[in-house]
C-alpha cells in the first residue's frame, strides 16, 4: 500500500458537471474540467485515511482520488468561471497539523487547518474555520491581525471527514468603481456548526489584502500547504 504525504481530491462522486439544482461539481477532469489548470503532476490514485506509521501524511486505500504529486504541493485550483455571490460545499480530510483553505475570488480565505482540540479561547482566524488573518509576505511572512476566528471549535481530529459550507456575498461598487459595500460571509458551517454570520471582509485575506477587490472572481481551493482530502466539493451562484 502506498504511503503518500499529498493532497488528495475524491473523483467517486461525479456525475454530470452542471446539475439541475443549479450546483456544479468541481471535481472533474479532462474537456469539461471546471478548472483553469490541473498541473503537470497529478496523480490518479486511491482513496485515503492518515498512515499510522505518520499521522502527517495520508495513506492511500480503495477508492478514486486525485493525488497532487510526490511532494504534496502543487499549484492552486481555480476555477474557469467567475462567481459573484455564491455559496459553496466542501469535504475535506487533513493530516496531523496539515493546512489548506478555501478562498473566494482567489482572495477571502477560510481557513482549513489541523485545529482539533484547541480551545476556543485561544482561536484565531489562522485555525480551521476562521477568516485568515491579513499578512505581509516580506521580508518574512508576518500577521498583521488575529483575522476572525470562528464561533466554536468544530474541528474534528486529523483523519475524519468534514464538511465545510459557506455562502459569500461579494463587495458592491457604484458606477465609478468605488466600493460601497464590504464583502461579506453571510453564513459559514464547520461540521454542521454555525462558525460565521454576517461577517464582513474589509479587505481580503492573508498578503492579499493590498489587492483591488473585483465585482467577481473564482473560485480557489489551496492546494500547496499539505497532505488533505477533498470529496464533494460543489459550489452554485446566487442570485438576488
Amino acid at each position: 500500500m502506498t504511503r503518500l504525504p499529498l493532497v488528495l481530491l475524491s473523483l467517486g462522486s461525479l456525475a454530470l458537471s452542471a446539475r439541475a439544482d443549479g450546483w456544479t461539481d468541481l471535481l472533474k477532469s479532462g474537456p469539461d474540467s471546471p478548472w483553469r489548470e490541473v498541473a503537470k503532476g497529478w496523480i490518479f490514485a486511491p482513496d485515503t485515511n492518515l498512515d499510522p506509521a505518520n499521522p502527517k501524511k495520508l495513506k492511500v486505500r480503495d477508492g478514486a482520488v486525485w493525488v497532487n504529486g510526490k511532494t504534496g504541493r502543487i499549484k492552486d485550483l481555480l476555477t474557469k468561471t467567475n462567481y459573484r455571490d455564491c455559496e459553496v460545499h466542501v469535504e475535506f480530510l487533513i493530516g496531523k497539523g496539515s493546512n489548506s483553505g478555501i478562498k473566494f475570488h482567489a482572495l477571502y480565505e477560510i481557513q482549513i487547518f489541523d485545529s482539533y482540540g484547541k480551545p476556543l479561547d485561544k482561536l484565531t482566524g489562522n485555525d480551521c474555520g476562521g477568516i485568515y488573518p491579513r499578512a505581509e509576505d516580506r521580508p518574512r511572512y508576518t500577521y498583521l491581525d488575529k483575522g476572525v476566528p470562528p464561533k466554536v471549535n468544530a474541528c474534528k481530529a486529523p483523519g475524519e471527514w468534514q464538511t465545510l459550507e459557506a455562502t459569500f456575498r461579494a463587495a458592491r461598487f457604484d458606477a465609478d468603481g468605488k466600493k460601497t459595500e464590504n464583502a461579506k460571509i453571510v453564513k459559514a458551517t464547520l461540521n454542521g456548526k454555525l462558525i460565521h454570520e454576517n461577517q464582513e471582509l474589509k479587505t481580503p485575506t492573508g498578503s492579499n489584502w493590498v489587492k483591488k477587490e473585483l465585482k467577481e472572481g473564482p473560485f480557489m481551493l489551496q492546494c500547496d500547504h499539505g497532505p488533505v482530502a477533498f470529496r464533494n466539493v460543489r459550489i452554485r451562484a446566487v442570485t438576488e
